[in-house]
């Protein structure tokens, strides 16, 4: 029995395994493979947000079919061909988290950590991307975290903790990035991203020393870090920069031995100056602040405390 309409509305088809009457457009196919290959024809032709809808009538009535999943998982990519990388992950993750043994979770892996890398490469960009995760409860970190915990011995844990390394760094959170490089390489010390985390530490440590101009501690400790670097990596790409670096800080801490120097100096006692000048002469040979720690020297030589 039907009860029809005029044209443009809606027809209702009487069930007697229900009991109802029935809309056949919103109806569930009679099992869960038909009703994914169903859901799929709106999928391949671009129309995602009926895939969606039809992908989550599957979930909805088959919940513990095999192609639940599948649908899941499709509803995440549906949201990812709409550009909106939030809902993707999300999605993508109820994958994870619904159907653990899911033949796609190495793949669903690999498109979060996409995802996330994505986010921090935008990050500050005018774009789509950046205003899809302006208010985002997703932001790069959790992302990069979320995909250590889903695989944390697979292939992508190691450069996903180097990566929330490099957000601190970038947000000049030094030292909560020197934690996250020093935990790739305690915990990858045979992948390749342990070798770039040893110099990002001594990074970080030559960004933290800019906060203390006459406390040379951390720069001296970056230094030495550098120094290690090269030491154990002297064929590394990176191994002309950590050179690059190493003279830079210590330009920076003859800087302060200098500027110590000139405090002496000004409060007038000259023997104190006299042993910073001559401490930058001594140890730092290299340095653009060499030759005016001589001329000072000599200016006082005449002079006594």
């Amino acid at each position: 029995m039907t009860l029809g309409s005029s044209r443009g509305f809606a027809f209702w088809v009487w069930t007697p395994e229900t009991n109802k009457w029935e809309n056949p457009k919103y109806a569930v196919k009679d099992t869960p493979s038909e009703q994914l290959q169903y859901a799929l024809t709106f999928y391949q032709s671009q129309e995602y947000k009926e895939a969606i809808s039809e992908f989550r009538k599957l979930i909805n009535h088959y919940p513990r079919a095999r192609e639940a999943a599948d649908a899941q998982y499709y509803i995440g990519s549906s949201w990812e061909q709409m550009d909106n990388p939030q809902e993707a992950f999300k999605n993508y993750q109820e994958v994870i988290d619904k159907y653990p043994f899911s033949e796609r979770s190495a793949e669903i892996v690999q498109k979060q950590y996409d995802i996330a890398v994505k986010l921090l490469e935008g990050r500050g960009k005018r774009g789509l991307l950046a205003q899809t995760f302006s208010n985002t409860d997703y932001p790069a970190v959790d992302m990069f975290k979320a995909v250590i915990k889903n695989a944390p011995y697979g292939k992508l844990a190691a450069p996903a903790r180097y990566k929330i390394g490099l957000y601190f760094l970038e947000n000049a959170m030094y030292q909560e990035a020197r934690d996250e490089f020093e935990k790739v390489m305690n915990d990858y010390p045979e992948s390749e991203w342990a070798k770039a985390a040893k110099y990002q530490i001594a990074v970080s440590d030559s960004k933290r020393s800019t906060d203390a101009p006459y406390d040379q501690k951390i720069t001296q400790a970056a230094v030495k870090e550098f120094k290690e670097f090269v030491e154990h990596y002297p064929d590394a790409e990176l191994s002309s920069q950590a050179k690059d670096q190493i003279q830079g800080l210590r330009d920076k801490e003859a800087e302060s031995n200098f500027h110590i120097a000139q405090f002496y100096e000004k409060n007038k006692k000259y023997d104190s100056a006299r042993i910073y000048y001559q401490m930058v002469v001594d140890e730092f040979q290299n340095s653009r602040w060499t030759a005016q720690a001589l001329n000072k020297i000599r200016e006082l030589s005449g002079k006594v405390q």
